[in-house]
């Protein structure tokens, strides 16, 4: 059995107490990264949630400092070697069980922050049934448009938007037109629309211009995280301001690389 598959047995057990309870989020087995601060800090750590604890990974000694950047760029090899010996150090009968309890901190007392500085944000629609429900917002009589089913439908978002779970936003304010009346008016969204979508953090980068082969995109991908799409579908679909988008927040929670 390779260190990879060992790390995910389901027969694994931690010190951690928490990481053995019946319906844990974040048992041994699902270790993802995340950045923190404790109260009065201004940067970030970086963390792997454990059971109700965060290991602090620079303090446990497995990383040199609290650059995600430099983590996010690992190659695979040396990404599953991290997480092998964050898990070695959190199993039972662990020779670095001192080390790694002296970095341990509560969840509930520390800030929870973005997994990362995120540079760039793409969209994708690729389920038939919402693309469909989208589509006929502004096409009613041919929501699908020809391409669909050849094209992966993508859009930039606004990476400005996008916040750590728990942050609160303000709703947004935009024209909407009533069918009635002779001018559009501005209004806060009354159609605020929720969806759960899969946040996917690509961590190695390419050369401008140099495409990634399908057989090497999973060497690029560093984790996945639960997302909240906000959309206000009412000004999405108002006449003046058919593109506009809601703010966004992230809701990483049981993910496995991207606490």
């Amino acid at each position: 059995m390779s260190a990879a598959v060992d790390s995910n047995d389901p027969s694994l057990q931690s010190w951690v107490a928490s990481a053995n309870a019946p319906g844990s989020d974040f048992p041994i087995q699902n270790l993802p990264f995340g950045r923190f601060r404790t109260a009065g800090e201004r940067g970030w750590r970086i963390g792997v949630a454990i059971g109700d604890q965060v290991l602090d990974l620079q303090r446990a000694g497995v990383i040199d400092g609290n650059d995600m950047k430099a983590l996010l760029q690992l190659a695979p090899p040396a990404r599953r070697a991290l997480r092998d010996t964050i898990s070695a150090g959190l199993r039972e009968g662990s020779a670095q069980r001192a080390a790694f309890e002296a970095a341990l901190l509560p969840q509930s007392g520390v800030e929870l922050g973005l997994p990362c500085e995120i540079g760039d944000y793409t969209d994708f629609y690729v389920g038939i049934h919402h693309a469909e429900a989208v589509g006929k917002q502004f096409r009613p009589d041919n929501p699908l448009l020809p391409n669909y089913k050849w094209v992966p439908i993508g859009y930039h978002g606004r990476a400005s938007t996008i916040r750590a779970s728990g942050t609160s936003f303000r709703r947004p304010r935009g024209q909407t037109k009533a069918p009635d009346a002779q001018e559009p008016a501005l209004n806060a969204s009354a159609r605020l629309d929720l969806e759960l979508e899969l946040g996917i953090f690509i961590g190695r980068p390419n050369e401008q211009g140099e495409p990634i082969a399908i057989a090497d995109a999973e060497d690029h991908v560093f984790g996945l995280a639960l997302f909240n799409d906000w959309s206000a579908r009412d000004l999405q679909a108002g006449s003046t301001s058919r593109s506009a988008r809601s703010p966004r927040r992230t809701s990483p929670a049981r993910c496995r690389r991207g606490w």
